[in-house]
């Protein structure tokens, strides 16, 4: 017989119910399902954490993340659409300790609590997207921009998986360098862009289409926070969600340069987080003055970025970082 466990939770606007349908040693499998019971959702991110060490192994309807025992389920490319009283429903397997696989004690949706019933909208409408940083950051910082063009919808699963990516490569800075760069608050200047992603994707710029949207967008960022190339005050980051065909991006003189599937890649859209974590890696090491490596060597300035964590810098490229332009932004 089925073990179900059901949980009732949602926030101003949602209740979620968490069954788990069959258990066995070391492993179990849970159906999830989301009710939107407040304005229109155009996506959704529900999350939740684990109490008793479960780890999930698969998933099914949604893309699922998990880091530690917090755990985030997005919606996929055709169901994130829910209309005020309609849901979604997404499934896992997952491991447990063999003792205690207990429901999580809580949800959020979007960022709201779940509590189970809807709040009253606020008379006021409030923005679509968050405020800008209350003042310009420290100097000798590293500062990451996310340019979400003009018909581009917010997500907030964007600044928060740019955010993660940025401190995961901080902490392997740390334990390459043993010492690494500082991130600001919010680490993630969220920038609401001039044009609509098509203009960024076909505008010319930088010569070959490889480079239109990257330097579109930088040249944006450029223009709207005075910021130079390369800038002493900070190192700069910046991912447009516009791509074209053939679009990429790259690092180099204290820049970090990236088109859409890398965005898409940092909120958990695109594939494999590890490739994305890799990849940062690898474009601050050029934006740190660091050449590409001749040959796939181990170093994450080689295609062994695809490898991490298990690549590394060379006690030469460690050098070169500490003794360049940026270096002495490593604490």
């Amino acid at each position: 017989m089925a073990n179900t466990i059901t949980a009732h939770a949602a926030s101003a606007g949602c209740q979620v119910t968490y069954t788990v349908g069959s258990q066995w040693a070391g492993g179990f499998s849970a159906s999830v399902a989301v009710r939107n019971l407040g304005d229109p959702l155009t996506s959704w991110a529900l999350r939740w954490t684990f109490g008793a060490g479960q780890t999930i192994s698969q998933a099914w309807n949604a893309d699922v993340a998990q880091s530690g025992s917090a755990v985030t389920a997005s919606n996929t490319s055709w169901n994130g659409s829910l209309a005020t009283g309609a849901g979604a429903s997404f499934g896992f397997n997952g491991t447990w300790n063999n003792s205690s696989n207990p429901v999580p004690a809580g949800f959020t949706l979007n960022g709201v609590t779940c509590t189970g019933s809807a709040t009253p909208s606020p008379s006021v409408t409030p923005s679509t997207t968050p405020s800008p940083a209350p003042s310009t950051p420290p100097s000798r910082t590293v500062r990451v921009f996310w340019l979400k063009p003009s018909d581009v919808a917010y997500d907030q699963r964007y600044p928060d998986g740019m955010t993660k990516v940025m401190q995961e490569a901080q902490r392997f800075f740390k334990q390459e360098l043993g010492k690494t760069f500082t991130l600001n608050s919010p680490v993630v200047e969220v920038v609401s862009g001039d044009k609509p992603r098509s203009w960024y994707e076909n505008t010319p710029n930088c010569g070959e289409k490889y480079w239109w949207a990257v330097c579109n967008m930088q040249a944006e960022l450029r223009r709207k926070f005075g910021l130079g190339a390369p800038d002493n005050r900070w190192l700069n980051v910046g991912e447009v969600s516009a791509e074209g065909d053939g679009a990429g991006g790259g690092g180099g003189n204290g820049w970090v340069i990236l088109s859409g599937h890398d965005a898409d890649g940092a909120a958990g859209l695109n594939g494999a987080m590890n490739r994305w974590y890799g990849g940062m890696v690898h474009e601050l090491g050029h934006a740190f003055g660091l050449p590409d490596a001749t040959s796939t060597d181990g170093t994450c300035m080689s295609a062994s970025l695809y490898d991490y964590p298990n690549c590394h810098f060379s006690q030469a490229q460690k050098d070169s970082i500490l003794r360049g332009s940026y270096g002495s932004f490593l604490s």
